[in-house]
C-alpha cells in the first residue's frame, strides 16, 4: 500500500530535524542557509572565502576557495550583493567530487554547493560559472559546520563584479539585520563586563556578583553619557530577555525593552506592558547605537536611548526612580513571546539608573512568598517532626521528668505542636496578603494548603477534650489523633513539594526534590530505627524460666532502658533536620 504523500512529505522532515545533514543534502536549508541542528550559530567567523578574480562577464569561471580550521560541512551559494535575501544566482562545476556535491537551490540548476560526508577537510574549491543575466554585484556566502552544535551561518565573501561598474556602498554584509529601528545595527564581538559596576555602572546581576561571561548570569547595566544612557542586557535564553521600569512591583502600565532572538537574528524594540497580558510592540523605535550577539546559548544586546523622550508615548523618564523587572522566557520563530515559565526579576526597591552607580542584585521571589516558604518549612521540616518523636518514643524515656507541674516529653511536645499551629496560621496568611485574593495560577497548592491549615487547626482543638488515661473513650481518642496528625503531615509534605515549583518561589531543579526526598526518608528512617529499637528492648525483657514467659519488666520500664540510644537518635535526628532546614532556607534566600 503506498503511503500519502503527505505522510511522505512529514517522514522527510522529521528525520531530517533530527539527524542533521551529514551526507549534504541540504535543500530545505537553500533559502536561510541554517542548519536543522537547532542552537544558535557563532558569530565570529573562523573560516574565509576567496576567489581568484573581482570582475566577470557573464559565462565567466571564477574559482572559489574556502578555507580554514578543520570542518565537517559545509554549504555555498552566490548571490545578489545588493539584495543577499534573492535567490542563488549563478551555477557552480566541482573541482572534487568527492569532497562536494552540486545541489539545485530555487529554480536555478547547480546554484549550490555542500559537502558529501562528516569527513572532517580543511579547505573545498569550487568553480562558479557566471549567467547571462547576472547582476552587477555578486557576493558568495557559505554556512561552516564544525561540529553538530558548532557551526556559522552565511559567512561573508568577496563581492565580484560586472567590468565599469562601481562597487556596492556602503559596503554590503550577509549577516545584516532587520530590526524595528531605522538606526544602523552592528555586532558585539565579546561578553560585557562587569568591572565598572558601582563606579560608572549602575549594575543588576543574577545571581549576585555573577560574571556577564558565564552562561548562568543575567546582566543589565545602565550608563550615562550627557543626555543618554547606554544599556547592556545579556543571560543565558534562547527566546528573549526583557527588562521594564515599573511604579511598583506588579507587571501593568510598565515601560519595557525587548531582546528577541528570530530565526538566529535578534530585534531589539520598545514596548508597553498593559496589565499581565502580552506587551504592546511600539511601530517606532526610540533606540540608537543597536548591537546584538548570540554565542553559547548567551543572548546579550545593548542600546542607547535619551534620558528624555517626551515624543514618544509610554517612554518613562531615567532621571526618576523606579522598580527595574528583568524576564526571559521563549519565543517562536516568527518572533512571537511566550509567557516567562518563572518570576521575572524584581529588585527590592525603587532605583533611579541615573543617580549614584550601584552593583546590586534582585529577587525572583517576592519577600511575603519567601517569608510564607520559609516558616512553613521550619514548622513542618523541625517543630512537628521532632514533636512526633518525642511523643510517639520518649514518653517512658522523660516519664519521671516533669515541667511546670506536667512530664517533660508531654510539656516538649505541646510546646513544639503550639509552635507548628501558630507558624502555619502566620504563613497561610502571607500569599493571600501578597495576592490580594486567591491564586488561580498556583494549581493544587492553594487547595492543599487549605487542608492543611484546616487539620492544623483542628488537631489542638481535639487535644483539648481528650479524655482522661484511663476512660473508655481514651483509646478512641488516641487513634483519631494520630490519623489526623500523620494526614496533616503527609498533605504537607505533599503542599512543599508542589510550591517549590510555582514561578513565585521556583527553587533551584533538581535539588529541591531530591533535597526534599532526601528528609522524608531521613524522618522514616529514623522512625524505623525507634521502632527496631523499642521492639528489641520488649524481646528483651522476656525471659525464658521452667518452660514459660515471664515478663520481668514491664513495656515502659523496658524501653527506659535504652534512654542513652534514644536520646543519642533524637540529637542526630534534630541536627539532621536543622541542616535540611538550613539549607532550604538557603536556597529560599538565593531566589
Amino acid at each position: 500500500m503506498e503511503l500519502p504523500a503527505f505522510a511522505v512529505w512529514m517522514f522527510v522532515c522529521l528525520c531530517v530535524s533530527v539527524v542533521g545533514y551529514p551526507n549534504g543534502k541540504v535543500r530545505e536549508a537553500c533559502t536561510s542557509m541554517v542548519p536543522c541542528h537547532g542552537g544558535s550559530p557563532q558569530l565570529s567567523p573562523e573560516h574565509t572565502i576567496t576567489v581568484n578574480r573581482t570582475e566577470f562577464k557573464p559565462g565567466d569561471n571564477i574559482e572559489v576557495h574556502l578555507s580554514g580550521p578543520d570542518f565537517e560541512g559545509f554549504f555555498i551559494q552566490a548571490r545578489d550583493a545588493e539584495h543577499l535575501d534573492s535567490p542563488a544566482v549563478g551555477s557552480f562545476v566541482l573541482a572534487d567530487r568527492r569532497r562536494s556535491q552540486l545541489l539545485t537551490c530555487g529554480r536555478t540548476k547547480n546554484s549550490a554547493v555542500s559537502h558529501t560526508s562528516k569527513v572532517k577537510k580543511k579547505d573545498v574549491k569550487v568553480y562558479w560559472i557566471a549567467p547571462g543575466d547576472a547582476p552587477k554585484h555578486v557576493q558568495f556566502l557559505a554556512t561552516v559546520v564544525k561540529k553538530y552544535r558548532i557551526f556559522w551561518v552565511k559567512i561573508p565573501g568577496p563581492i565580484v563584479s560586472q567590468p565599469d561598474v562601481l562597487s556596492p556602498t556602503p559596503p554590503l554584509y550577509a549577516t545584516s539585520v532587520a530590526v524595528s529601528t531605522s538606526h544602523p545595527v552592528s555586532y558585539i564581538s565579546k561578553p560585557f563586563s562587569a568591572s565598572s559596576c558601582g563606579i560608572m555602572k549602575f549594575c543588576i546581576r543574577n545571581p549576585k556578583n555573577c560574571n556577564p561571561g558565564s552562561a548562568s548570569c543575567f546582566f543589565l547595566s545602565f550608563q550615562q553619557e550627557e543626555s543618554s544612557v547606554f544599556i547592556e542586557m545579556s543571560g543565558p535564553s534562547e527566546g528573549y530577555l526583557a527588562f521594564a521600569f515599573s511604579h511598583d512591583q506588579w507587571m501593568g502600565g510598565d515601560d519595557a525593552y525587548l531582546c528577541v532572538n528570530e530565526d538566529h537574528r535578534v530585534r531589539v524594540s520598545t514596548a508597553w506592558l498593559k496589565e499581565r497580558s502580552h506587551p504592546l510592540l511600539d511601530s517606532e523605535n526610540a533606540l540608537e547605537d543597536v548591537a546584538w550577539r548570540l554565542a553559547d546559548g548567551v543572548l546579550q544586546c545593548s542600546f542607547r536611548r535619551s534620558i528624555r523622550l517626551p515624543a514618544y508615548e509610554g517612554r518613562f523618564n531615567l532621571d526618576t526612580s523606579y522598580y527595574i523587572f528583568l524576564a526571559d522566557g521563549e519565543a517562536s520563530e516568527g518572533g512571537l513571546l511566550y509567557k516567562h515559565r518563572r518570576q521575572p526579576l524584581v529588585t527590592d526597591g525603587l532605583y533611579n539608573v541615573t543617580g549614584l552607580p550601584q552593583d546590586i542584585g534582585g529577587s525572583r521571589a517576592p519577600r511575603l512568598i519567601k517569608a510564607h516558604g520559609a516558616l512553613m518549612f521550619v514548622a513542618w521540616i523541625t517543630t512537628v517532626s521532632i514533636g512526633v518523636i518525642v511523643a510517639r518514643f520518649f514518653k517512658p524515656v522523660w516519664s519521671h521528668s516533669f515541667l511546670l507541674g506536667k512530664e517533660l516529653w508531654f510539656q516538649v511536645h505541646r510546646m513544639l505542636m503550639l509552635t507548628t499551629v501558630m507558624l502555619t496560621s502566620i504563613s497561610f496568611v502571607l500569599p493571600f496578603v501578597y495576592r490580594g485574593g486567591w491564586s488561580q495560577q498556583a494549581g493544587f497548592h492553594p487547595y492543599l494548603g487549605c487542608a492543611v491549615m484546616a487539620l492544623t487547626i483542628f488537631q489542638p482543638l481535639m487535644a483539648g477534650f481528650r479524655p482522661s488515661r484511663h476512660a473508655p473513650r481514651r483509646q478512641l481518642f488516641n487513634w483519631f489523633h494520630w490519623s489526623t496528625g500523620t494526614t496533616a503531615r503527609i498533605l504537607a509534605v505533599v503542599t512543599m513539594f508542589l510550591g517549590m515549583d510555582l514561578p513565585a518561589l521556583d527553587l533551584p531543579d533538581p535539588w529541591d526534590t531530591y533535597a526534599m526526598i532526601g528528609f522524608v526518608a531521613w524522618h522514616v528512617g529514623t522512625d524505623v530505627l525507634l521502632e527496631i529499637h523499642s521492639y528489641c528492648l520488649v524481646r528483651k525483657a522476656e525471659v525464658i524460666e521452667d518452660d514459660r514467659v515471664q515478663i520481668l519488666q514491664s513495656l515502659t520500664s523496658a524501653e527506659a532502658e535504652g534512654r542513652l540510644f534514644k536520646q543519642m537518635v533524637l540529637t542526630i535526628y534534630v541536627c539532621g533536620n536543622i541542616v535540611f532546614l538550613v539549607a532550604f532556607l538557603i536556597a529560599i534566600n538565593q531566589v
